[in-house]
């Protein structure tokens, strides 16, 4: 039968590897509540040991877009996964759950057991660093669907948080600060917008332009931050009273979903680091800072609305976490969001 099926262009054997290959980078994402182990036909995870006393399930969904795109070209396939847990855990934090356990789903042209392993190596680091469970995913080898070197990825995430302690930004006020956390580059949004650019403009992966590090390709392919860690230290002294995640539509489009009313932010230019990548991007494309904020993070991947007197207390926390923080605006009174000198 694996034969009859290995003609239509699905290699059973090679998922079996694949399953091999991926159980120890698995296996460092466990924690004691997940139940029974690789090769079931579902995720078991017990919620019995916490002490929430209305516990709330925060689930999350995402990919990684486009960004795959550069991954094939360059033929690097172990940071990817990283950005897919990020881009789902990011979301979850930002309602102040604490991440629990991550599913995966890899489609794909052709089973290529050893890329298959490098995708869920960087799925696993992003787990670790988030403290999520890897239970379960599925690797579905689609031929026709997509050409044999390519692949999709989706990622479904579940946290819990106390239901007092959700984050949900109803309490924000005009006053409140921005404090800004930095990104480790353009992250996994925009990603349309970067190809068009590297096309429009001749440029290669390969190029080196002495305002970068790296090549470009290294550069864009730098993963996306989890911001897990960062938060929940700051959790235990500040109340946060929202957090938007920065992804696709910038600062436009991102910051208002936390705001309630009529409010608006005041964001303050020059007050923050800008990556060098996210510069050279917006030099080649000649894209005004307005432009470039309602596409990329431009250096900040989420912010979070503090009160004005806990403000340095939150800026003392973060940097003593190692988390690049700047307060970079405020709440005001007036809808939208607008850009200020300072």
């Amino acid at each position: 039968m694996s034969d009859v099926y290995k003609a239509a262009g699905v290699d059973v054997e090679a998922g079996y590897q694949a399953v091999e290959l991926m159980k120890k980078h698995i296996k460092r994402t466990n924690r004691p509540e997940v139940i029974g182990g690789v090769g079931a036909f579902a995720g078991l995870f017990d919620l019995t040991g916490f002490s929430y006393e209305e516990p709330v399930l925060v689930s999350g969904t995402d990919g990684v877009g486009t960004k795959l795109k550069l991954a094939f070209e360059l033929d690097k396939h172990d940071t990817v996964g990283i950005d897919l847990v990020a881009m789902c855990v990011n979301d979850i934090i930002a309602q102040g759950a604490d991440p629990l356990f991550f599913l995966d789903y890899i489609a794909c042209g052709q089973n290529h057991p050893e890329q298959i392993e490098q995708i869920v190596k960087g799925i696993a680091d992003g787990c670790v660093a988030s403290g999520a469970a890897l239970i379960g995913g599925e690797t579905a080898e689609m031929p026709g669907m997509y050409m044999n070197n390519e692949y999709d990825l989706a990622g479904f995430v579940v946290g819990m948080a106390n239901k007092a302690d959700l984050i949900t930004g109803e309490r924000i006020q005009a006053g409140d600060a921005l404090i800004g956390l930095s990104s480790s580059g353009v992250h996994s949004n925009g990603f349309s917008l970067v190809r068009k650019i590297l096309t429009d403009h001749d440029l290669k992966l390969t190029d080196h332009p002495e305002q970068l590090e790296t090549t470009v390709g290294e550069a864009l392919l730098e993963p996306t931050k989890i911001y897990t860690r960062a938060i929940n230290q700051l959790k235990k002294s500040v109340d946060i009273k929202g957090i938007s995640h920065i992804t696709g539509g910038g600062f436009y489009e991102n910051l208002p979903r936390i705001l309630p009313g009529d409010l608006g932010v005041e964001v303050w230019r020059n007050s923050w680091h800008v990556p060098a990548i996210l510069t050279y991007l917006q030099e080649q494309a000649n894209l005004t800072i307005e432009q470039a904020l309602g596409v990329f993070n431009m250096g900040i991947g989420m912010v979070l609305v503090v009160s004005q007197e806990q403000t340095e207390e939150a800026l003392s926390i973060l940097r003593t976490a190692n988390e690049s923080a700047y307060l970079i605006g405020q709440v005001v009174d007036k809808s939208g969001v607008k850009l200020v000198e300072r």
